[in-house]
């Protein structure tokens, strides 16, 4: 069979993952303190039986997130937070029980007066989960404090609760777990890395939400190169088995 099958189809379905790159991030584009994820493709020589390279085939990599910071919007809701700096994060407890970060401000109280972000238990600056009184006013200030004022209470009274967990690990020691989360690097031979440190000079807006750093344009035009991408590849196929076929024939011919 004729080898630019091979690289054609190798071509084809790199593109095809690189296309699911993109289908997430466009899903993305309403997510709040989404960011992006990069993609790259690169040359990689294939080696025949001798080493020496016969051809080069294409491989789609992503390198990491775009960490750019998305628009602030003034929603006027007391449990949005935006979190201001584009290396500021927001602590959450991940599904395996580690600690992850966030830039989604969008929190929830759940019915156990858990709060949470996307159903992840958000942390305090103690590192322990932040449970508030149900049926209360919960307030968040500028520097992640949390006061709740419940029914009947005088509101002179009200102390903080809590103060949200902010920390700085440096955006490029992040990692993106498969459950959307960021995780810091661990250390070479450990499997988790340690907890950061809060943060307490980290600010937030309240009543506010980051948006995703993803744009709608940017997403479709990417969508668009790859189809265009992926429907050359397969015409390089076609011609490649139109190619075979008239070679048989003429072989045809000659025998």
């Amino acid at each position: 069979m004729d080898r630019i099958l091979y690289t054609a189809g190798g071509g084809a379905s790199q593109t095809m993952a690189q296309q699911s790159v993109v289908n997430n991030n466009l899903a993305n584009v309403s997510t709040p303190g989404f960011r992006g994820e990069l993609m790259a493709l690169r040359a990689v020589p294939v080696e025949g039986e001798a080493r020496l390279p016969t051809r080069v085939a294409s491989m789609m990599t992503t390198p990491g997130a775009d960490f750019t910071p998305g628009n602030i919007n003034t929603t006027g809701r007391s449990l949005d937070v935006a979190l201001q700096g584009g290396d500021t994060w927001l602590a959450v407890q991940s599904p395996d029980g580690g600690e992850a970060y966030t830039r989604r401000g969008d929190l929830q109280v759940d019915s156990t007066g858990l709060l949470t972000s996307l159903g992840n238990p958000v942390l305090s600056d103690n590192g322990q989960a932040i449970v508030v009184p149900l049926g209360g006013d919960v307030t968040i200030a500028a520097d992640g404090s949390i006061s709740v004022l419940e029914p009947g209470q005088n509101p002179d009274a009200v102390a903080p609760l809590a103060r949200l967990k902010m920390v700085a690990p440096g955006n490029d020691n992040l990692v993106r777990g498969e459950d959307g989360l960021f995780r810091m690097t661990p250390a070479q031979g450990q499997d988790i890395a340690a907890p950061i440190p809060a943060d307490d000079t980290r600010r937030l807006v309240p009543g506010a939400l980051e948006g995703s750093n993803v744009t709608a344009t940017d997403a479709m035009i990417s969508m668009i190169d790859s189809a265009r991408r992926y429907d050359m590849h397969m015409k390089v196929i076609e011609s490649a088995d139109e190619n075979e076929q008239r070679a048989n024939s003429l072989l045809s011919l000659t025998s």
